[in-house]
């Protein structure tokens, strides 16, 4: 994966870099609320298109999340950055633990949004991410978008936020790359892998996500030493999109603190 993928920019070059990390069936876009954080701290926010999403070509082969950790920190580098704040939203939380584990030097601190240990801690939970994607090709972007996307918010949610995610999931999502991010959540266990994260770690979630329930984010602050835990009310598995003043505070907050 050496193409450089698709990825946006806003705020000040060269200042304290924030990249943002999709999850499974979504891509940049989902993190422009994200962008008033950079005003606000005075920051950069970056966020990618992961190789085989949206506008990023296909990888070569099926990357596994070593390799999709690999070409986030070789994007990083190539921004001309040595260190970065990294926030990851469900498959893009479980890829940004992967990325700490792998490339400590890199991480200055972690933000786990709705996120996962993987979806390796049980044969049955393997299978079903595994198996997911078949309903994309069965299904066509565009429909499975309009099947899942209300499974990603809360019942609260604003009508146009469940529209937003709805369109950008059916323009991103493609086979074989969605195959692959399924494989690459299905064959990640972090469980024993958590105390050897170094980075200050926030665990963020909404408390009416149906799909990575609280419970493990929990799981995740109580194994990552340096960690703390927050909850957004009236948010589902897209806090970041759905109650994004509150997320953008939180988030803020936790960078400011550990300036």
């Amino acid at each position: 994966m050496h193409e450089m993928p698709f990825y946006w920019s806003y705020g000040l070059e060269g200042s304290n870099l924030l990249f943002c990390m999709h999850g499974i069936g979504s891509c940049a876009d989902a993190f422009l609320p994200q962008r008033e954080i950079a005003d606000h701290l005075n920051c950069r926010v970056v966020a990618w298109d992961a190789p085989g999403y949206r506008y990023s070509a296909d990888p070569a082969h099926e990357p596994g999340i070593d390799g999709w950790a690999d070409a986030a920190a070789d994007l990083i580098r190539r921004l001309g950055y040595e260190r970065s704040t990294v926030l990851g939203v469900s498959w893009g939380g479980v890829t940004a633990t992967r990325l700490a584990l792998r490339h400590p030097d890199l991480v200055e601190a972690l933000i786990l949004a709705d996120s996962s240990v993987g979806s390796g801690t049980s044969s049955k939970n393997a299978e079903a991410m595994r198996s997911r994607a078949s309903t994309l090709t069965d299904l066509g972007a565009a429909e499975f978008a309009k099947q899942r996307a209300p499974l990603l918010v809360s019942e609260k949610t604003e009508p146009e936020v469940l529209e937003d995610v709805q369109r950008l999931f059916a323009d991103s999502v493609r086979m074989p790359s969605y195959q692959w991010a399924c494989n690459s959540m299905a064959d990640t266990d972090h469980r024993d892998s958590l105390l050897s994260i170094e980075a200050p770690t926030l665990v963020i979630c909404g408390e009416e996500d149906r799909v990575t329930p609280p419970k493990l984010s929990a799981q995740l602050a109580e194994g990552i030493p340096n960690s703390r835990l927050v909850h957004i009310e009236d948010a589902g598995h897209l806090a970041n999109q759905e109650k994004f003043e509150n997320f953008n505070r939180e988030v803020s907050n936790f960078i400011q603190s550990i300036d």
